[in-house]
């Protein structure tokens, strides 16, 4: 009798790896689901917080225009008033009135100083230039 040479078992690469890469998913899949628990409802306070910083800056935008002019601030002084008012107000709204702490990772500076400089500068400038115009007429 001859005797029969042990072969080692085929392996079929791509299946063997097509397993590894569902067995990695699935986890991953568990762990990502216990995070983004966690992290949805620090994302909506954060929202939350830039959303009300956006509106206060509207309103601030509009109201800084409205009373620099009629104040009678032109060209450089209403710059400076504009520029006062864009980067006090958020700072002043964010720790005085709705006091949201500081913090470093969540909620810095830039979270603060971002929400709302285009709606600011728009409104700003739409007030003040009608503004202006009607004190110019009358």
């Amino acid at each position: 009798m001859v005797k029969k040479e042990k072969r080692s078992k085929r392996v079929n690469i791509k299946r063997e790896r097509q397993k590894l890469i569902k067995e990695k998913k699935k986890q991953y899949q568990i762990q990502e689901l216990q995070v983004d628990k966690k992290s949805e409802k620090e994302i909506d306070i954060r929202l939350q917080k830039e959303t009300k910083l956006y509106w206060i800056r509207a309103i601030s935008g509009a109201l800084s225009a409205f009373i620099g002019i009629l104040i009678g601030l032109v060209g450089w002084k209403l710059l400076i008033w504009m520029l006062c008012f864009w980067f006090i107000t958020p700072f002043f709204v964010s720790f005085l009135i709705f006091r949201y702490e500081y913090n470093k990772e969540e909620w810095n500076w830039k979270n603060i100083i971002k929400p709302g400089l285009g709606i600011f500068f728009f409104l700003f400038m739409i007030v003040g230039i009608i503004t202006f115009t009607f004190l110019a007429f009358l």
